[in-house]
């Protein structure tokens, strides 16, 4: 790893130090240097962190790939037409995927520190010491510390998972040959969007989840996704337990009970897609007295602290959001409460979500279950995409939309979307709920037809009206 600015030794007194050199670090260090701070940014191993180099980048390619086989073999939904694709040579698209991982990470991270005069980059292990950080073998002082060095995936405590070669969603993404089958452990976000790229690719894909598919979002939605992955050939078991695993020559076996009934799966390939594990090993944080909570993340309160005076924390090694965005967001907000004086406070009331699925998940704010929690009495409209004009045309009705409000104001609280170009559309209703709209504002809002934003005016319309009785375009 190049050093960008040398260490300056012991002489050296930072205004801030920065570990980790992933989105959450160089959003810090970025922030704090516009402020002009002197900063010492620490990393260890590749620069970029998860989302370039093995997380949202490499997978999106991936599936836009997968994406494209699918749409030319779902041709034959318009009369007269037909279409098929297949993956002619994986090692070259493998290989596409890295150089657009290497593109990335060189534009978007090494280019940009010789821009910055007020960031010196450290590489190294670092650990905390009483005065500041010790990188290597090198003690740096400096005022204030952001932790910012993110997660990795986690492996449940399957009996005799750690005899078995399985992957994660780093290894998956860098298999050099496709197997023929394979089994996903995990119905979150990371396994649902690569168990349905994995099955367009052409493996025979066996998805496996303790409860339903991804149990964070809408029981409707989660209902329609599992629907949608069935349609493709996909196998899935929802609610079951893990009793054992292991591999041989032949593959590997998973053994699980559903509903009391034992199963053996057998398949070539094991993804874990399990959540995620925080980087704390080494940093010293017990010693310095800073807390984590059941999972092993970082406790930070709503300005970014830690339990440690002068020390903040963000992104995934942290209890927040576990999105490469909110943990831009999070450390722009530590590096500015650290220099500023504590001011600022998270807040995600209207972050926005997307699974990237086909057709894509996508929310904001509260769910029905979550704003009766909140003590809201609670109206809802689900709208299904067979009524909205664009996913008529398009010959694509997969999906719904679901939206919740407050039943005495008529206030918005949330909503989830599931349908293809959903991710698009999500951006205008947290807008929406970030600008307080009530349900009948947002369904007398003018939107332009034939989009599948338009989804959500109807939806907002449905509270009120029998939307199957609505002209085309109706105002």
């Amino acid at each position: 790893m190049t050093d960008y600015h040398a260490p300056k030794g012991r002489e050296t007194v930072y205004d801030l130090a920065v570990i980790g050199a992933g989105s959450a670090g160089f959003s810090a260090a970025i922030t704090a240097a516009d402020q002009g701070a002197n900063v010492a940014l620490i990393g260890h191993g590749t620069i970029g962190g998860t989302c370039v180099n093995v997380g949202c980048v490499p997978s999106k390619t991936m599936i836009r790939a997968a994406e494209a086989l699918h749409g030319a073999r779902a041709a034959a939904r318009f009369p007269g037409v037909s279409g098929n694709a297949q993956v002619d040579d994986w090692h070259s698209l493998i290989a596409a995927k890295d150089d657009l991982v290497s593109d990335l990470r060189q534009r978007k991270y090494v280019d940009l520190l010789p821009e910055y005069d007020g960031i010196t980059y450290l590489e190294g292990a670092a650990r905390l010491d009483g005065a500041g950080v010790i990188v290597g073998d090198e003690p740096i002082t400096a005022g204030k510390i952001i932790i910012a060095t993110g997660g990795r995936p986690s492996v449940p405590p399957i009996p005799g998972i750690e005899t078995v070669n399985y992957l994660t969603s780093t290894s998956l993404l860098d298999l050099q040959e496709l197997p023929r089958s394979l089994i996903v452990v995990g119905g979150g976000y990371v396994g649902a969007e690569l168990a349905q790229m994995m099955a367009r690719m052409g493996v025979d894909v066996t998805m496996v989840c303790r409860s339903r598919l991804l149990p964070q979002v809408e029981p409707q939605v989660s209902e329609a996704l599992a629907g949608i992955f069935r349609s493709e050939g996909m196998t899935l078991y929802c609610g079951i337990a893990y009793d054992a695993c292991r591999e041989d020559e032949r593959g590997v076996m998973l053994c699980v009970q559903e509903g009391g009934r034992p199963i053996e799966l057998k398949a070539e390939r094991l993804l874990v897609a399990t959540g995620r594990t925080p980087n704390t090993e080494g940093l010293g944080l017990e010693e310095a007295g800073i807390a984590r909570d059941a999972r092993g993340a970082i406790v930070v309160d709503n300005h970014m602290r830690t339990s440690k005076a002068d020390i903040y924390a963000a992104g995934d090694v942290t209890n927040r959001d576990q999105f490469v965005y909110m943990a831009a967001y999070g450390a722009k907000l530590a590096a500015l409460n650290a220099l500023n004086g504590d001011s600022l406070t998270y807040d995600n009331a209207t972050m926005p979500w997307v699974v990237f699925t086909d057709p894509q998940l996508a929310g904001v704010g509260l769910s029905e279950a979550a704003a009766k929690s909140a003590g809201f009495e609670t109206k809802t409209s689900i709208l299904p995409l067979d009524l909205v004009p664009r996913a008529l045309a398009a010959r694509d009705t997969r999906g719904l939309v679901k939206l919740v409000a407050d039943a005495g104001s008529d206030l918005l609280l949330g909503g989830q979307i599931i349908a293809p170009e959903g991710a698009d559309s999500i951006q205008t209703l947290a807008l929406a709920l970030r600008h307080g709209m009530t349900v009948a504002e947002l369904g007398e809002t003018i939107f332009p037809y034939l989009t599948t934003v338009e989804a959500l005016k109807l939806a907002a319309q449905g509270f009120g009206k029998d939307v199957t009785k609505l002209y085309c375009c109706a105002g």
